[in-house]
């Protein structure tokens, strides 16, 4: 048996112009009840006729076009219109206005193209009819004419305003779409400037190294092992920033944390830049992006002293308070430039649209007497 909650869903699947013609069907039913005979529309003062074979083609003519009123509006309008005239020429009065509204709703909603035309068109038509119908009837006054095509105009000028409102709904949705779309792809390009500058870096500086190490196997030895975990390491946060593009994985995509600064600052080490790292107070709970943001922060600015303070003395410095994590990464500028792969630009202005959409403070660039300060205040407890 057929669920009753499930109807709606079933009646959704149904073509429109099934359902459409269920609409028709009930309306032309309920157009030829004895009880509503000579009791429905009636413009001008044409006497009523008894009903009779033609009032029920004419019925049908009014209502049944309505199944196609979605489809090919400007048919649905014609065949109706047509079959009003019929209905109020001859004096049958069926309770027919309501399919001419619905038929002129449906045009003023769907109709695509030659909107004007067909407005302008259906009102001339409208003309002759009025004058017959004013010749016809019993001395009704012209505004009678006026007031019911002011009804009609009404009604298509109604399709027309929820056309456009569907429209400009359509408009939003894409827009808030392509802004999605376009956040996503921001996102993704800053974590692959990221993992990619810092872990490239730290591997090209320790490669360049090892070219003066041939004379001491033990410690090329090691400094080519530490490029080895760097690449192995490279290629696992690159995995996982690939899962963010993939909607079946099933596991967790992990991101690195506050805490894992201290595997960053080894890492650093390992290239050759000696690294200071302290840190105070207890992570607010939960962090949230402020983490990550955080976490971002400290590897640009180890990064750039690599690549353009190779070998200067780096201070990390991480505070965590109650609603805010402070960051501070100072290089004294001792060193030399590395020969490593040219910057870009992005990385301190990414950080910096990335502190400001948490509603933190941002800044970077020398400091007096040589070197280069990075200062992050993000306040904690963001959503991710």
């Amino acid at each position: 048996m057929i669920n009753l909650r499930q109807v709606p869903q079933l009646w959704r699947r149904l073509d429109v112009t099934v359902r459409d013609l269920s609409l028709g069907l009930l309306l032309l039913t309920v157009s030829l009840l004895p009880a509503l005979h000579r009791h429905g529309t009636q413009l001008g003062g044409v006497p009523a006729r008894p009903s009779d074979a033609l009032a029920a083609l004419t019925a049908a003519l009014e209502f049944l076009p309505l199944a196609v009123r979605r489809r090919w509006p400007i048919v649905c309008l014609a065949l109706v219109s047509l079959g009003f005239a019929v209905d109020q020429l001859r004096g049958y009065h069926l309770p027919a206005g309501v399919a001419l509204l619905i038929a002129l709703l449906s045009g003023g909603a769907h109709l695509e193209r030659h909107r004007l035309a067909t407005a302008l068109l259906f009102s001339a038509a409208y003309v002759p009819l009025a004058v017959t119908l004013f010749r016809l009837g019993s001395g009704e006054p012209p505004s009678e004419f006026v007031t019911f095509y002011l009804v009609l105009v009404l009604a298509w000028g109604s399709g027309a305003w929820l056309r456009s409102t569907r429209a400009a709904e359509a408009e939003r949705r894409r827009r808030v779409a392509e802004d999605i779309r376009v956040s996503e792809r921001t996102l993704i390009a800053r974590e692959l400037h990221d993992i990619v500058t810092h872990h490239v870096t730290a591997m090209v500086v320790q490669v360049e190294a090892a070219r003066y190490l041939t004379a001491s196997p033990d410690r090329l030895d090691q400094t080519l092992a530490t490029v080895a975990e760097t690449g192995r390491r490279s290629i696992t946060d690159l995995r996982h920033l690939l899962d963010l593009l993939n909607p079946d994985h099933g596991t967790e995509v992990r991101t690195p944390t506050i805490g894992r600064l201290i595997t960053l600052v080894e890492q650093t080490r390992r290239a050759g830049q000696p690294v200071e790292f302290t840190e105070e107070g207890t992570p607010a709970e939960p962090t949230g992006s402020s983490d990550l943001v955080a976490y971002r922060v400290v590897q640009e600015a180890l990064t750039n002293a690599l690549k353009y303070a190779h070998g200067s003395r780096t201070s990390v410095q991480v505070q965590h308070g109650e609603k805010e994590i402070n960051v501070k990464v100072d290089t004294d500028g001792s060193g030399s430039q590395a020969r490593g792969p040219g910057g870009s630009g992005r990385g301190l202005a990414g950080l910096r649209e990335r502190v400001d959409l948490l509603g933190g403070d941002f800044s970077a660039g020398p400091r007096p007497g040589g070197g280069f300060l990075v200062r992050a205040r993000i306040p904690a407890g963001s959503p991710s």
